[in-house]
């Protein structure tokens, strides 16, 4: 049986346009020979597409372009499964459900609906979906098929420790004679998924000796990437086949017979990920309608990063670099920055603040009469900054890209209407340490265009004379393994303590501060996600609220 892997790039609510690349896919694998072809999960109408599914029209649009699909292929001599919002059945509950459909001979011949709902971690579906109310399975090729989505070959309780649902419909399916287990998915990519996902299906492969085609989607959409990275295992759990991670791909294979290609799928988690943030922050441009960029360089680290990054998603013609010193900026970031435009062939310009500066300290003098210099000064001046950049982005119509990291973020060491303000936090999930493991990936990418000397100074905001980041923070190889350990795994402050070696105080101090900036963090710009935990749809906590640890 010869399986099309059909890893696709949808846009949420694009319905014409995703039709558009499975039908482009069919016609590939038909002529490939292909005996099916699979796509992800809701394929046809994007993911995820959270309120849309509350408009009838949106309902009733998907209905039109599912028939659509089917009518488009109908003179191929291929079956399709894509996954498409549907209408529930049932009078009470939701009235829309997340399903699969096979596709065959110009009609729809089988439906599926999900069974298993996530509402953890960045998912809300059952906020919007109906379950299941059954499962069966269908015939392709003369073989009995399971067809499930996403969560449903999640629940394996042999690999879970706890099981987040009493049912595996897998399982089911199995019992009910499966010889063919297919996996269409929108599963979001963080370090180390795409090795647990081959983990979690070879464990079911091999427990249930039937082959695995596993579907995933590729691409960014709002703060979510996708990686693709999907592959088809034979009953023993061999890879048979395997789609390029970050890139739409088509690969065939016969999970029967053993036959397949295997494309590359990126071994290297820091290059992942860099490829991760350049997708991510590509199709959001793209999928929004931008088409050019502009970062403020301050000559560190950071923002040096996200230069690069920008420039290998949309390319050096369309990225502006805007240089700002003010009265504390050295000679030595400026030229910093304007080195790193020049290796990256940016256009480069230079606003200088400090006279900006002087007259809002005019300005404000008689009511700040009397009070010493504080961090006021040093926000007024980032402040300025946003105000010069957004004025560009207005003239010009481009995005800008915020520059900070997760660690900053979660400190709150960053400032409002400030550094903050743009149109996508690109690195806002990558803790400090982690950005000068990716800019090294960018340098490997773009001919060492960061300049060495970014790398070895100490990290400064530069907002005042001699300012390190050490003078408010603690050092951040020490300051991110506690925010790992409180943001992402969850751990109670002792715990933490103990596991690092650290005293008790200070780790309370830590994470306390990560929960006064709540405020902060809701009204940052979307940020890209590519940890376990990162701050957005899949973090949730109040703001107006008391409790410390």
């Amino acid at each position: 049986m010869r399986i099309a892997l059909g890893q696709i790039n949808t846009t949420v609510g694009d319905l014409e346009g995703n039709r558009a690349l499975m039908r482009e896919a069919a016609r590939r694998a038909a002529a490939a020979g292909a005996d099916l072809v699979v796509f992800p999960e809701l394929s046809l109408t994007g993911y995820p597409p959270r309120d849309l599914v509350e408009k009838p029209a949106f309902l009733e649009r998907t209905e039109e372009h599912l028939e659509g699909l089917a009518a488009d292929t109908a003179h191929l001599n291929v079956t399709l499964i894509c996954g498409f919002v549907g209408r529930a059945s049932s009078q009470v509950g939701k009235r829309v459900t997340n399903s699969a459909a096979v596709i065959q001979g110009g009609r729809v011949v089988f439906r599926q609906d999900k069974a298993l709902l996530p509402t953890y971690d960045v998912f809300d579906e059952a906020r919007y979906f109906a379950p299941a109310q059954q499962q069966a399975l269908c015939e392709i090729a003369g073989r009995r098929v399971a067809v499930t989505i996403c969560e449903d070959a999640w629940n394996d309780k042999h690999f879970w420790e706890r099981p987040l649902y009493e049912r595996d419909p897998v399982e089911e399916l199995v019992r009910a004679g499966a010889e063919l287990l297919v996996s269409i998915n929108a599963s979001p990519y963080h370090m180390g998924k795409r090795e647990l996902r081959r983990q979690i299906f070879a464990n079911t492969a091999r427990r249930h000796g039937l082959p695995v085609i596993y579907v995933n989607l590729v691409g960014g959409n709002d703060e979510l990437i996708f990686d693709g990275s999907s592959f088809a295992l034979d009953a023993r759990a061999q890879l048979v086949g395997s789609c390029l991670s970050f890139s739409e791909d088509l690969v065939i294979v016969d999970p029967f017979s053993g036959v397949g290609e295997c494309h590359d799928n990126l071994p290297d988690e820091h290059e992942a990920m860099y490829e991760a943030l350049v997708l991510g922050t590509r199709d959001y441009l793209a999928k929004c309608g931008f088409s050019t960029v502009l970062v403020g360089l301050s000559g560190g680290i950071d923002s040096s990063l996200v230069a690069t990054i920008a420039v290998s998603a949309v390319g050096a013609r369309n990225v502006t670099g805007v240089a700002m010193p003010g009265p504390y900026s050295s000679p030595a970031s400026l030229e910093d920055a304007r080195t790193l435009a020049s290796n990256l062939g940016i256009r480069f310009e230079v606003v200088p603040i400090t006279d900006l500066f002087e007259a809002f300290l005019k300005a404000l003098q008689p009511l700040f009469a009397g009070a010493p210099p504080d961090v006021t000064e040093e926000n007024l001046q980032a402040r300025i900054r946003a105000v010069i950049l957004m004025a560009l982005s207005n003239k010009w119509g481009s995005i800008v890209l915020t520059t900070g990291n997760k660690s900053e973020l979660a400190m709150g060491y960053c400032t409002l209407y400030g550094d903050m303000s743009g149109g996508l936090a690109v690195i806002s999930d990558v803790p400090k340490t982690l950005v000068y493991k990716l800019a090294r990936v960018a340098n490997r990418r773009h001919g060492n265009a960061i300049p060495e000397n970014v790398f070895r100074k100490a990290p400064s905001a530069e907002l005042r004379p001699n300012q390190r980041d050490t003078d408010s923070l603690p050092p951040y190889e020490v300051l991110d393994a506690v925010l790992k350990a409180y943001i992402e795994d969850l751990l109670p402050v002792r715990e933490i303590a103990e596991r690092l070696n650290l005293p008790v105080d200070f780790v309370r101090q830590v994470v306390n501060k990560v929960d006064r900036n709540e405020y902060k963090r809701q009204q940052a710009a979307p940020g890209l996600k590519v940890t376990t935990r990162a701050f957005g749809t899949g973090r949730r906590f109040p703001i107006a609220q008391r409790f410390l640890e």
